[in-house]
């Protein structure tokens, strides 16, 4: 016999109707997948501390024939965070996905970075997927929902970088390490929390090394150099994968720290 899902494989990749909350929202990747997630019929919460980015990113959601919700925060409190769970849950009566998507970098080698700059990276990247784990992994779980969680990490957390990356790379790696304890202890509740580890792609903080000024000419090239694929990486790319994980193609497949990296970690 053959089963339904082999003969309609096409439906495992199905979030129409499901709700996002996306933090982050205004940023590259963020505004990627609000815009996916909408043409694939899906329905989102845009989340930033950039109101006027916001503004354009829900715009374009618009455009796309979304209805988005758009809330002006970051997830810097447990306030914060019950404020967005409410916020989706007020718009749409329910949450199905949350894309933590925001994040920060402030370079600087440890004997000269200032203690706030780092505490700063650690909170931006890893207190913040704590909170919005806890408030809106603790609503699925006393709901009984499906939920499914995606976190953006980093080749950064697996790899070192002899840029003042001492902040970065550490937050990473504590994403990743957070990621798999969610995975393993949200199992029972079927839910299921993975992260997108990319190499360089083209973002806001990255369109100077896709420049042509001498010092993005060598960073591109040093970063090439460890790329089997021969280029760096556009958002689009990371797509793919962000489907995959927030559909019904991954609910066996948790606690994974996926490389979308054009063969970095490979090597």
């Amino acid at each position: 016999m053959i089963s339904e899902t082999l003969r309609n494989p096409m439906a495992l990749f199905d979030v129409k109707g499901k709700v996002a909350i996306i933090t982050g929202a205004s940023g590259t990747y963020g505004r990627a997948t609000a815009l996916t997630l909408t043409s694939l019929g899906g329905k989102v919460l845009l989340v930033s501390g950039s109101k006027s980015e916001l503004e354009q990113v829900a715009d374009e959601v618009r455009e796309l024939g979304g209805d988005p919700g758009v809330l002006v925060a970051r997830p810097d409190s447990l306030d914060d965070a019950k404020a967005m769970l409410g916020a989706a849950l007020e718009k749409f009566g329910r949450v199905d996905q949350l894309v933590v998507a925001s994040g920060l970098n402030r370079p600087g080698f440890i004997h000269e970075q200032p203690l706030e700059d780092w505490e700063a990276v650690m909170d931006a990247n890893v207190r913040g997927i704590w909170l919005m784990a806890k408030v809106v992994g603790g609503y699925w779980i006393e709901n009984k929902v499906r939920g499914k969680v995606v976190v953006m990490s980093s080749v950064r957390g697996r790899h070192g970088n002899y840029s003042g990356y001492t902040g970065y790379c550490a937050s990473k790696g504590a994403t990743d390490s957070l990621t798999r304890v969610l995975a393993t202890e949200w199992a029972k509740h079927d839910i299921t929390v993975n992260a997108i580890a990319p190499t360089v792609f083209r973002s806001k903080l990255t369109e100077w090394m896709y420049g042509e000024n001498e010092i993005g000419q060598q960073t591109r090239a040093r970063s090439l150099s460890r790329i089997p694929l021969g280029r760096l990486g556009e958002v689009e790319d990371l797509m793919g994968m962000t489907v995959y994980l927030l559909s019904p193609a991954s609910d066996f497949c948790t606690g994974q720290i996926m490389y979308v990296d054009g063969g970095y970690t490979a090597g």
